[in-house]
């Protein structure tokens, strides 16, 4: 099941991010979520804007977790080496994760995504080989690359997934 992320969720939200920076580093990529990122006030962010959501069994037990923007990303216009498939309304899915208890979690979040608008979009780190491995599984294109607006490693490489592109 997948819902808004509630206060009570908070500290299995956080669990679950500290899991995926210590398997991210494990796996080479060293500069996606550093320094604590995402943490206590993103998750808070998230919750106060509506966009943070999390997975739960039917046990209770949260496994995975992520935000979905509807409103368009500040940072997508600036795509360069690249363009989006389309320009009709799409959905941003960002800070996603999961404990690693089960597979499927990207799968879950982008059908869910895809039925907000049939376009969801993306960016993760060049490093981030998991990730990329599986947005091309999930039939999602590279389009390009965006920059983040932040210092440091800043560019991400961008997918778009479209119901009506292929």
């Amino acid at each position: 099941m997948i819902r808004k992320a509630e206060t009570r969720d908070i500290p299995f939200i956080e669990q679950i991010f500290e899991g995926a920076r210590t398997r991210m580093a494990a796996q080479g990529n060293t500069t996606q979520w550093v320094n604590g990122y995402p943490g206590r006030d993103d998750i808070l962010k998230d919750m106060q804007e509506g966009a943070c959501h999390v997975m739960q069994d039917e046990n209770g037990h949260i496994y995975g977790v992520f935000s979905v923007f509807t409103d368009p990303d500040p940072t997508y216009p600036g795509i360069y080496d690249g363009a989006w498939l389309n320009e009709r309304p799409y959905v941003t899915i960002h800070r996603i994760a999961s404990d690693y208890s089960r597979k499927g979690v990207l799968s879950e979040a982008v059908d869910c995504c895809l039925k907000l608008t049939g376009e969801v979009r993306i960016d993760t780190h060049r490093n981030n080989l998991p990730m990329i491995n599986a947005l091309t599984h999930l039939g999602f294109v590279l389009c390009g690359k965006i920059r983040l607006f932040r210092d440091g490693d800043n560019e991400r490489l961008a997918f778009q997934k479209s119901e009506g592109w292929g």
